[in-house]
């Protein structure tokens, strides 16, 4: 049972919590109540089908920052076999928020880099939230760099709200970091891949949502700034985000329509956070269907890829 519900979930949460009361009142007696509790299942199918098919984008937004989205932790013990994670950026120090390293990926050499929020109260202060300091897009690009070395794809998750934009992290040279780390995924000559997995958010997502194809899923979002940082910007007040959300046009819908992104990767019924294993098992299929159709390609054709593709936004 989801354990978080949002606010526009009210009556899915009540119609679950009557199921579980109904199932423990069953336990350890004779009542059959199966029939009712199918009814009730059946009407949350029902309830969860008609909001997710039409989502406002602030809901949306919600949704994709839904603590129980599929995490990179979860998707590289998933998806990929023997990962092996490649710590530091030989400068300054490594970044708990951005990862990676090596793995194997349906019998494929590749280099996996994610950015990854944590689960519990303890993983998120470790992770800082999932917002990269410096060492970490550094980190990153040397990462796409050892990539390119020895001919192994690269595979990227993002899920940020954003760079960290302490006052350190702006000591230490953000803004070059994260340009430095846009340069290295256009230059690179090998397939990479790019999945925006929940919130895609300003310059810390961009950095590794460069790439020969990137794919968003269902209700993930992408955006130059959150909708409560706009609001605050145009309004002096954050209580315009669902207003903001709409004309930042954020959605994976929008995207795909702006051709900003290749593909949107479809979630179950209610949300990713309600079925992560078969969420992550799409992603998977769907990588392994473009990598076969990158690796098809020679360096060339991967950058003249690249370059049309950004050409042609806007």
């Amino acid at each position: 049972m989801i354990k978080h519900f949002l606010a526009f979930e009210k009556q899915i949460a009540d119609l679950e919590g009557k199921i579980e009361e109904l199932r423990h009142l069953s336990s350890g007696s004779d009542i059959n109540i199966a029939d009712e509790i199918g009814k009730l299942q059946a009407s949350v199918s029902e309830k969860l089908k008609s909001t997710y098919s039409q989502l406002s984008p602030w809901q949306k937004v919600l949704v994709s920052r839904h603590p129980e989205r599929p995490h990179f932790q979860d998707i590289i013990k998933s998806l990929f076999e023997d990962y092996i994670s490649l710590s530091g950026d030989r400068n300054f120090a490594d970044d708990n928020a951005l990862t990676g390293g090596i793995a194997f990926f349906r019998g494929k050499s590749v280099v996996a880099i994610g950015i990854d929020k944590g689960k519990n109260t303890q993983d998120r202060i470790h992770k800082n939230f999932g917002m990269a300091r410096p060492e970490g897009y550094r980190k990153a690009e040397r990462l796409m760099q050892l990539a390119n070395d020895f001919s192994i794809p690269v595979l990227m998750f993002v899920d940020t709200a954003g760079a960290y934009p302490g006052k350190g992290a702006e000591q230490r040279g953000q803004a070059e970091a994260i340009a430095k780390c846009l340069q290295k995924s256009l230059e690179i000559t090998v397939p990479s891949i790019s999945v925006i997995t929940g919130e895609g958010g300003s310059g810390g997502a961009v950095a590794l949502a460069v790439a020969n194809n990137t794919l968003m899923l269902e209700h993930a979002i992408y955006s130059v700034i959150s909708p409560e940082g706009c609001s605050s910007i145009l309004w002096r007040s954050s209580d315009y985000a669902d207003q903001a959300a709409e004309a930042l046009k954020l959605t994976a819908q929008d995207m795909e329509k702006f051709n900003i992104i290749d593909e949107i990767i479809p979630e179950p019924i209610g949300g990713a956070h309600r079925d992560p294993i078969i969420t992550i098992k799409s992603i998977g299929d769907v990588i392994e269907r473009r990598l076969q159709e990158l690796t098809m390609l020679s360096k060339e054709e991967l950058l003249k890829l690249k370059e049309k593709k950004y050409l042609e936004i806007g």
